[in-house]
């Protein structure tokens, strides 16, 4: 399991801990596992007793081992890294990846959840499991959130989808629309339904202090009859928070020019201001939500929250289906969403310390600017050169840069920055972008 493990230049005892950790994050040690003894394992590996017990005394001081007293040590995962919001490859990938701005799971609420799911599947387990609207538990959850944020919705009016982004699938090739009103930056995944489905797009420009009234007005003119699709909530990329009477006046134009107006809830939940406060959705839009931001991109489970003639619709088209997740994923987040507001505070505080701890890196420079987002996973960052990301790829830090972002391939001295990542992995982050600025 541990072939090839010395390093040249790194004593043997970091190395071997190291080895060790990477073991564990790679299933090639369970948790639970029982290690052979100080002795046993040095004489597998050809080294001193003296360096195992180096070695396993670190990992025991980082929550990696347990020993009793007269036993072995067992294998755990430190409970810092199993409920944190970073995915533990953050730490220790090189190059370091931040295109994506993804969580990991939270282990003991998700294995817990996962257990009693189990627990009572036997029913489940005896129907067909076809793909359909969604369980009918988990489509009244959804509906009583809604309306517990003061939008009275009723089970009929959710459909469940493997996710935030099967439902804007499911959407746009539902609706099909010739024109579409996008953002400008909008999120990238939008923008590349949006072209295979061959809809040409009307921008509206997006920065820190909202959205362009203008542009807005021009654009709902263009798209008559057809689609608008928008992040109000904490957008992605800008992380910009859409005020009410913005969203008034987005309502008053859908009706004017009967555009349907999809409003993607993904990062609705990332609120990061001292007291969250949801503001009041878009009247008459239909909502994309999803827990792939709150609890686990590998929980493939989200939703629609339409009028209930448009579910009885989309319910017919055949890329439903397609669309839909397994019932034990559903009966999953079944079980995880009465325990949803309280990881939502965890997390919250985690990345409100990791986005401030960024920015604080960051005005330690000149090369940039950028605005302080009161939520989202994401700093957007106007810099001086349109050569940076790929500049930063050489030396070792992937990100996003603007034009991923643009229906139209402008926004080129602009990049996405997540701050998903803990603080050692952020400072790593800025030192490789300095380093390519100067």
């Amino acid at each position: 399991m541990l072939t090839g493990w010395q390093r040249p230049g790194v004593p043997l005892a970091d190395s071997l801990a190291t080895a060790l950790r990477e073991a564990v994050l790679d299933g090639r040690f369970r948790v639970g596992d029982r290690l052979p003894s100080e002795r046993s394992l040095a004489a597998q590996l050809g080294v001193s007793r003296g360096t195992v017990v180096a070695a396993l005394a670190r990992l025991r001081s980082e929550g990696w081992l347990t020993t009793r007293a007269g036993s072995a040590s067992t294998v755990r995962l430190p409970s810092r890294l199993g409920e944190r919001y970073a995915p533990a490859s953050l730490d220790r990938a090189d190059p370091v990846d931040l295109r994506h701005a993804v969580p990991a799971a939270p282990r003991e609420i998700y294995t817990a959840a996962a257990q009693r799911a189990l627990g009572r599947s036997a029913r489940l387990l005896l129907e067909s499991g076809e793909p359909d609207a969604g369980l009918p538990e988990l489509r009244e959850l959804v509906a009583a959130r809604h309306t517990a944020e003061d939008l009275p919705t009723r089970p009929d009016q959710i459909l469940i989808t493997s996710g935030a982004r099967a439902a804007m699938t499911l959407l746009i090739t539902h609706l099909a629309p010739r024109r579409a009103v996008v953002e400008n930056p909008a999120f990238h995944g939008t923008l590349a339904l949006l072209r295979r489905s061959g809809a040409r797009m009307s921008p509206v420009r997006v920065s820190a202090s909202g959205w362009d009234p203008g542009q807005l007005a021009r654009a709902f003119g263009e798209a008559a009859g057809h689609l608008a699709c928008l992040i109000p909530d904490f957008h992605n990329p800008t992380g910009a928070l859409m005020d009410r009477e913005t969203r008034r006046m987005i309502a008053g134009l859908a009706e004017a020019h009967r555009v349907t107006v999809i409003s993607d809830e993904t990062m609705r939940d990332l609120d990061l201001r001292d007291t969250p406060s949801p503001e009041p959705r878009i009247p008459g839009s239909v909502l994309v939500g999803s827990m792939s931001k709150s609890v686990w991109g590998g929980l493939r489970t989200g939703w629609i929250r339409a009028p209930a003639a448009l579910i009885r619709e989309l319910l017919l088209d055949p890329m439903s289906g397609v669309c839909a997740p397994p019932p034990m994923e559903q009966l999953l987040a079944c079980e995880l969403f009465p325990h949803l507001d309280a990881l939502l505070n965890r997390r919250r505080a985690e990345l409100r310390t990791q986005r401030d701890h960024l920015a604080a890196r960051l005005r330690e420079h000149e090369e940039w600017t950028f605005t302080l987002p009161e939520g989202g996973l994401t700093l957007w960052l106007h810099t001086r050169t349109d050569t940076l990301v790929k500049r930063a790829a050489q030396a070792g830090l992937d990100l996003l840069p603007g034009p991923a972002f643009s229906p139209d391939g402008t926004l080129t001295h602009w990049l996405r920055l997540p701050y998903t990542a803990p603080p050692a992995t952020l400072d790593r982050a800025v030192g490789r972008l300095t380093s390519c600025a100067t």
